[in-house]
C-alpha cells in the first residue's frame, strides 16, 4: 500500500476507530464519525463517498451494544447490515477496497475448540450476531474487493469495554461475580489495528481474516480475564466463577467463540497486551 493512498475511516471515533486514525498517520487519510456521515442514509453514503473518491474505505461503525440489539431490532439492521450493503454499492461504483469489521458472535457458539475463516458453523445466539452475520452476506453478495476482519472481545482507550468496568466496579466493591462458562479472546484495539494494517501493505489476497490476541486453545472465560485485571492493576477484589445462567441479561452470549487465525501472523499473548493498556491508562 502506497503511502499517498487515500483511506477513509468510518467510526473514526470509536474504539478501534481512534486506534486506526494513529496508525495510519502518515497516509493520506480522512476520518468520519456520525457527525461527519450516516452511513444508513443511502444518498449521504453515495454523495460523499464518491465525492471523496477514496481508494480504501475501512467501517469500524457498527451498533455493538448487545443488549440493546434484542430491542432495537431496527437499527441494528440499519447500521449493521443495510448500511454495509450501502458502504459496498459506493466502494463498488468507485473500485476501492472496503475493510469491514466483523465478529466472532455470528458463530453459533457451540465448538468448543473455535473458529477459523472459512468455518460455515453459523447461526448467532443473539440478535447483534445475526445482524452483523446479515451486513457480512450483504458485502459479500454486492462487492469482491473485500477483506472481512472479524474480532473478538474488544477493548481499548476512550471507550466502554470489559476491562474498564471491571476496573470500575473493582475499585467499588471486594467481591464481584464474573462468568466462567463464556469462552473467547480478548483483543486490544492497537494490535487490531496493526493487523488491518499488515493486510493492507502485505496486498493479501481478498477475503476473510481473523484477527484477535492469542490465548491458550478454545480461547480464555471471563473470569480469567477479570482475574488477570485485577492481578495486573494491583486490586485486591475477589472474583468468584458463576454461570451465564446465573447472570442473565437480555442478550445471550455464545458459550465458545474463540477466533482462530489461519492466515496472518500471529498476534502477542493476550497477557502481555493487556498489560501494555493497563500500564498506559495509569500513565494517561
Amino acid at each position: 500500500m502506497d503511502k499517498k493512498s487515500k483511506i477513509l475511516i468510518l467510526g473514526a471515533k470509536g474504539m478501534l476507530g481512534q486506534d486506526l486514525v494513529k496508525v495510519l498517520a502518515d497516509f493520506d487519510l480522512t476520518s468520519w464519525d456520525r457527525p461527519e456521515i450516516d452511513i444508513a442514509d443511502e444518498y449521504q453514503v453515495n454523495k460523499k463517498i464518491i465525492d471523496l473518491m477514496p481508494q480504501i474505505i475501512m467501517n469500524c461503525a457498527a451498533y455493538t451494544a448487545v443488549d440493546d440489539c434484542e430491542t432495537h431490532k431496527d437499527l441494528a439492521l440499519r447500521i449493521n447490515n443495510q448500511a454495509v450493503g450501502y458502504l459496498a454499492l459506493a466502494a463498488k461504483k468507485i473500485g476501492a477496497i472496503i475493510v469491514h469489521i466483523s465478529t466472532d458472535y455470528v458463530f453459533n457458539g457451540k465448538n468448543e475448540n473455535g473458529y477459523v475463516e472459512d468455518s460455515q458453523e453459523f447461526g448467532p445466539v443473539n440478535f447483534y450476531g445475526e445482524s452483523k452475520l446479515l451486513g457480512e452476506k450483504s458485502l459479500q453478495n454486492i462487492y469482491d474487493k473485500y477483506y472481512l476482519v472479524r474480532t473478538s472481545w474488544l477493548y481499548g482507550q476512550n471507550n466502554k469495554n470489559f476491562v474498564e468496568t471491571m476496573l470500575s466496579l473493582g475499585k467499588e466493591k471486594k467481591e464481584l461475580s464474573v462468568v466462567n462458562d463464556q469462552f473467547g479472546k480478548p483483543t486490544y484495539t492497537v494490535d487490531l489495528a496493526k493487523q488491518i494494517l499488515y493486510i493492507l501493505n502485505s496486498n493479501l489476497p481478498f477475503g476473510i481474516y481473523h484477527a484477535t490476541n492469542e490465548t491458550k486453545e478454545g480461547g480464555i472465560s471471563w473470569f480469567e480475564f477479570a482475574q488477570k485485571i485485577f492481578e495486573l492493576a494491583k486490586l485486591d477484589t475477589k472474583v468468584i466463577p458463576c454461570t451465564g445462567q446465573e447472570f442473565l441479561r437480555p442478550a445471550e452470549r455464545p458459550a465458545y467463540s474463540a477466533l482462530i487465525n489461519t492466515k496472518l501472523p500471529k498476534t502477542r499473548d493476550w497477557q502481555e497486551a493487556l498489560k501494555e493498556y493497563l500500564d498506559l491508562r495509569i500513565k494517561i
